[in-house]
Order: C-alpha cells, then sequence, then structure tokens
C-alpha cells in the first residue's frame, strides 16, 4: 500500500514543524560567543541548524506526545538524539572516513570550517546531547533523566551506531552476507532510530514491558530506512539527495541491493514497513504520524 495523500500531507506538516521547532531551539541553546570559540559554536550551528528530515526527532516527539508529555520537553530530548547524529555526520565526513564534501546540500563542516573545528564540533555536538537531557527543563524526574542518558548512550556507542561505524569500516572489500550487513544496519542505522521511539516512551513513563510493540515498529522501520537508503544509493539523483552517491559499490562494499537484487529489496522494505504499521494496531489516530512515516521511509526520493 502506499502513501495517500493524507498521509503526504500529515507527514510533510509534521516534519516541516518539527524541523522549525529543532531549528529554534539549537539556535537558542547556541548562541554565538564574541571570544576565540565563535567559529567552533558556528561549526555546531552550521552542522545542526536549517538541514536534515528531523526523522529522528519527529519520533521523539510524537511517540511522547502518544502519552501526553509536554511538547517542550519531548523538542528538547528530540534535539539531544539530533545532536548525536549531527555529530556522527560531523565526523562521517572527515577525510579519514567517508570523505564527503557535502552534507545536505551544503558544504560538510570539515569543508566549511576546516578538519581540526569539525573534530571539536562534533565531539561538543555530543557532549551537548547528555546537557540537555541531563537538565531539569527536559525532565524533572531524575529517574526519567538518568534513563534517557543511559538510552542515548547505549545507542550512540559501541553497542549502537559507533559500532556500526565501525562495521562498514570493516565491509570494504570483507564480501558481508546479508545476515552481516543487516547487523550493521541495525546498529549504524537502526540504534538511534530505536532510541528515539524509546526515549519518546520514557518521557512518558511507560514501563519496559510496554515498550515491546514500539521497539518493534522502530527496528523494522530503521532496517526498511537502511534499505530504502541503499535502493537510492544504487539508482537516485545525487542533486536531490545533497550528498555523493553510489560510493559503497566503488568501495566495493556489500549492501542490501548488492546482495539481493533491487528488485527483492524494494520489496522488503515494503514489507517492513507494514509490518511496522502492524505493530502500532492498539493505538487510534494518535499514531497516525508514525504510520505516515512507515509509508514514507520506503517511498522517498531523498
Amino acid at each position: 500500500m502506499g502513501t495517500s495523500l493524507l498521509d503526504t500531507d500529515l507527514l510533510a506538516h509534521g516534519l516541516a514543524r518539527i524541523q522549525g521547532e529543532v531549528d529554534a531551539t539549537f539556535d537558542a541553546l547556541l548562541p554565538v560567543p564574541e571570544d576565540a570559540r565563535s567559529r567552533l559554536v558556528e561549526a555546531m550551528r552550521h552542522a545542526v541548524i536549517g538541514g536534515g528530515k528531523r526523522v529522528r526527532p519527529m519520533l521523539v516527539i510524537t511517540v511522547a506526545e502518544m502519552y501526553n508529555v509536554d511538547r517542550e520537553a519531548a523538542i528538547r530530548a528530540g534535539c539531544a538524539i539530533e545532536a548525536i547524529h549531527a555529530y556522527s555526520l560531523v565526523h562521517d565526513d572527515l577525510p579519514c572516513m567517508d570523505d564527503d564534501a557535502m552534507r545536505h546540500g551544503k558544504p560538510s563542516t570539515h569543508a566549511a570550517f576546516g578538519e581540526a573545528i569539525a573534530v571539536l564540533a562534533g565531539d561538543s555536538l555530543h557532549a551537548l546531547a547528555f546537557e540537555i537531557l541531563s537538565d531539569t527543563a527536559t525532565s524533572g524526574d531524575p529517574f526519567v533523566r538518568a534513563d534517557l542518558v543511559r538510552c542515548l548512550a547505549t545507542a550512540s556507542g559501541h553497542d549502537g551506531m559507533a559500532g556500526g561505524q565501525m562495521m562498514d569500516i570493516a565491509a570494504e572489500g570483507a564480501g558481508f552476507d546479508l545476515h552481516t550487513v543487516t547487523r550493521l544496519q541495525q546498529l549504524k542505522t537502526g540504534a538511534l532510530l530505536c532510541a528515539a521511539v524509546e526515549m519518546g516512551a520514557i518521557l512518558g513513563h511507560v514501563p519496559e514491558e510496554g515498550r515491546t510493540l514500539l521497539r518493534a515498529y522502530a527496528r523494522d522501520i530503521g532496517l526498511a530506512f537502511q534499505i530504502a537508503d541503499d535502493l537510492l544509493d544504487h539508482e537516485g539523483d545525487e542533486a536531490l539527495a545533497g550528498k555523493a552517491l553510489r560510493k559503497d559499490a566503488e568501495a566495493g562494499k556489500a549492501t542490501f541491493v548488492s546482495l539481493m537484487g533491487a528488485e527483492a529489496a524494494r520489496a522488503q522494505a515494503r514489507a517492513l514497513s507494514e509490518q511496522a504499521i502492524g505493530h502500532l494496531v492498539q493505538h487510534g489516530p494518535e499514531a497516525d504520524l508514525l504510520r505516515a512515516l512507515a509509508r514514507y521511509v520506503v517511498e522517498r526520493d531523498h
């Protein structure tokens, strides 16, 4: 089943609203100091303001609001996970990693500010994420704050996103099989998407046992998202993507497309999308934005 006009409008409105809220929050959090740190903060702002789809903040905020969490608190938690995502992109783009000169249709941070400042900007965004989560403005409950920090830290490190990036570095010419590529992507891409959903539930005081179906939803859209990314890398438009494409194939890395073929990969992504929607059966219209996102991730063109 494809994305309906209603889904498209709902998602477009939801993402546009969240993009504005995230940009405004980062603008307030990152005033440029009038001293020698100014270039560092300008680089941080370059990395987090005015770029990206804001899928991770949208997941945090939408799930949190399903459980009647104050929107301002949810936006702050969304900005924390977006700061981690942005730091990872700043570091991924460095010459020692993926060596990309463009990101979100503008120069990558090291291309605009130099490598040393880009490293510091990434480090500082990582720190900012936990500064936000540990602040009482995000939650007055110390147990919620601690749980948010634990969730995002686990998803960011060697058992999550950074571990997946290490597997991605090792993938060049390694001939990974489908199981290994799936594990790689569950860490590199899926861990933060799962954390976004989990953080929304933590803000809503949902107990561990009550998060099972939400976790399953996040796991399925995470994998669908990455398969769609591989399809876009294989056949997408660089101008729309705002970054270089087809680098994995040139590097000899196995992807879902190279292992399954484009048509089978596309079918698998759609099946995962519908499976993700099925996990939301216990929720009503308050989860419509999550359903729309599940359809969008496999049908986007950038």
